[in-house]
């Protein structure tokens, strides 16, 4: 769920907006320039949440368009976060600030076009839209093809329910329905999946569903990584790792995320581990190389990595688990603290020592199969085989 810096479109008209949005978000893309300029993002989004500046723990505070540029930030190419835990921006007050993780929000119009541009979505083709969220994919794909042909399922019957609403109310009617996107879907016939939400693996129903020669777009749940993949007629899914990262909400079962690991982290953010052992070479920045941050999660899964920066610039970074395992390293000091089950910074050494060894290949390197018995990614060579 990436964003970038905002574009302020200064119009006085939503279609206006519309299309100058379409304008940036779809040159690469331009079959989906008439889907962008006529969807009506406004009506999906009318309030979404934004993180309060400055705020600890990490709060978020209700936004509304403003009534000088009221197409100013809907229709900018950034992602809105439309829930924060159980709290839906619909049905919150001004003075509520939720505080965790975003469980909800319409993705940023340039991601889903780039996404929808993979798809190459054909006139008569069914299309399955994984992860309803504002109903804005569902919205671009419909007006593409035809209301019958796309099917849009959430595991959020609130989410749902409101976006058939207001789907409707501009004359969208995708069939949306109620359903867990890692179980069986409401039909097994499908010539394109794209996915909002990040899986791992691909889940079966998924791959059972799609026709020969159809079409998979998702991400991997805890990476940067964007995959497109087309069925064989000898019932494997083939395809590659995209060369631009792209990252969406895990797939949930519940209303809400598990608790971030805030008990690891208060025992992991000063104290000594029980192996202290000097840092080998620079502190790596998992946050701008995404890429080792995904071998590493390839690897190490479910892993959650913290950092922080001193005012003489000297940084921390953590890694912590759920079984209490966590390690700290300082630039300042050059030493490692690891201690739990796992030694979590030895694991990320082995990853970075591997994929230096191996030249540090681009992912995009990386081809994916999937099928009944082979989940992978496959890298240069045999060492470089991940199971999802």
């Amino acid at each position: 769920m990436p964003s970038k810096k905002r574009t302020i479109v200064s119009v006085t008209d939503w279609t206006e907006a519309a299309r100058k949005l379409a304008d940036e978000v779809t040159p690469a893309g331009p079959e989906w320039h008439d889907s962008v300029s006529s969807t009506p993002r406004h009506q999906l989004v009318p309030r979404w949440w934004e993180p309060i500046p400055d705020s600890y723990p990490f709060a978020w505070g209700l936004r509304s368009p403003q009534p000088d540029q009221p197409w100013a930030e809907v229709y900018a190419d950034e992602t809105l976060v439309t829930r924060v835990g159980s709290l839906h921006a619909d049905g919150a007050d001004l003075s509520d600030r939720p505080m965790g993780l975003p469980t909800s929000s319409s993705t940023l119009p340039g991601l889903i076009v780039r996404m929808l541009h993979l798809l190459d979505p054909h006139e008569h083709d069914r299309v399955l839209d994984v992860g309803t969220g504002s109903g804005y994919s569902a919205a671009l794909l419909a007006h593409l093809l035809d209301d019958k042909q796309v099917t849009s399922i959430d595991v959020d019957p609130y989410l749902v329910d409101i976006a058939r609403e207001r789907l409707a109310n501009f004359g969208r009617t995708p069939h949306l329905e109620v359903a867990d996107a890692t179980g069986s879907l409401p039909d097994t016939d499908y010539d394109r999946i794209i996915a909002t939400v990040s899986v791992r693996p691909i889940p079966p129903t998924w791959l059972e569903a799609l026709r020969p020669g159809g079409k998979i777009v998702t991400t991997i749940t805890g990476t940067s990584l964007l995959i497109d993949a087309e069925k064989h007629t000898d019932g494997i899914t083939r395809g590659h790792v995209q060369p631009d990262p792209a990252t969406f909400m895990r797939t949930r079962h519940e209303t809400d995320y598990p608790a971030r690991l805030d008990h690891v982290f208060n025992a992991a953010r000063d104290q000594p581990g029980d192996e202290t052992r000097q840092l080998a070479g620079p502190l790596p920045d998992l946050w701008d190389d995404w890429q080792l941050r995904c071998l590493y999660e390839l690897d190490t899964p479910d892993i959650e990595n913290r950092s922080a920066t001193r005012d003489d610039g000297s940084q921390l970074l953590w890694l912590l688990a759920d079984d209490g395992s966590w390690a700290r390293a300082d630039s300042e000091t050059k030493t490692i603290h690891q201690t739990g089950p796992r030694r979590l910074w030895d694991d990320l050494e082995r990853v970075q020592a591997q994929w230096t060894a191996a030249a540090n290949f681009p992912l995009h390197n990386l081809t994916v199969e999937l099928g009944p018995d082979r989940n992978v990614l496959i890298g240069p060579d045999d060492n470089w085989t991940i199971n999802l």
